[in-house]
């Protein structure tokens, strides 16, 4: 296996490249993973691992999960530890990278289950709450994930949150939420734009026995103007605090509760 002791090699440089460039992402179809367990995950759900970069120190504290990634990517490599700081993005590394190949996942109405329950999350700028709406998306069970603008899944913060949930569950993208709330209108889906406004339907009193899809907006706006028209209803959730709002993970996890509860 090639070792790779240079900061400067151009496949370290690449890495990086993917790992802080969304631009780079899509142009490429390739995304970063960092961890042993973010990438023996993506090993065992069938990702396209392109190439793994593991030190030896690596593959001796991490060797199941070190070799489950090499053995499942196409280019593997052994790197230096000051080459593995090169291509860390956290405090303390555990020494095993990946690049890997994004799947299409272009929302397509016909992917959707018409009992399906769904979050659907527009223009959510911070790759945290991405990554944890993701997690508690999985944990609770929900059919799937779409997304409208704002974080790049593929985000290394997003990725890292999401606890490999992002790997697991079905995710979507849209480019346009209007266009596609009015598909899923259509079905016999109900379709729910969430608000912190009091003159709501609480989301409590919603019947979601059949299949659902609630939209929770960006941190700052909310749902759009636009995107709330199109939805079938508007919902929030009954606060008796002072506060104004509900962080978006947190509100987003409450609505997914309700949704799954009912």
């Amino acid at each position: 296996m090639e070792r790779l002791t240079a900061k400067q090699n151009e496949k370290i440089k690449h890495a990086v490249s993917v790992r802080d460039s969304a631009r780079v992402r899509r142009e490429e179809g390739l995304f970063f993973l960092e961890g042993a367990r973010l990438c023996r995950d993506a090993a065992v759900n069938n990702v396209r691992i392109f190439r793994a970069f593991v030190t030896e120190s690596a593959m001796e504290k991490y060797a199941d999960y070190a070799d489950a990634v090499l053995s499942a990517a196409e280019e593997g490599y052994i790197v230096s530890s000051d080459v593995a700081e090169k291509l860390s993005d956290t405090r303390s590394t555990q020494g095993i990278f990946c690049l890997c190949r994004v799947q299409d996942n272009t929302a397509d109405i016909q992917q959707i289950n018409p009992k399906g329950k769904y979050i659907f999350l527009e223009n959510v700028q911070d790759p945290s709450n991405l990554g944890a709406v993701c997690r508690t998306a999985e944990a609770i069970g929900v059919d799937g994930m779409i997304i409208c603008g704002g974080c790049d899944i593929y985000n290394p913060k997003a990725l890292r949150a999401s606890m490999g949930s992002a790997l697991r569950l079905p995710i979507m993208t849209c480019a346009d939420a209007v266009s596609f709330i009015e598909e899923l209108n259509t079905t016999d889906m109900l379709t729910l734009a969430s608000t912190p406004d009091s003159g709501a339907v609480p989301v409590t009193e919603i019947d979601m026995a059949a299949g659902v899809v609630c939209v929770v907006g960006n941190e700052g706006n909310g749902v759009t103007d636009a995107t709330m028209s199109a939805c079938k209803h508007r919902v929030t959730i009954p606060m008796l605090g002072r506060a104004e709002s509900l962080n978006a993970s947190t509100a987003a996890a409450i609505l997914i509760w309700e949704m799954m509860r009912k």
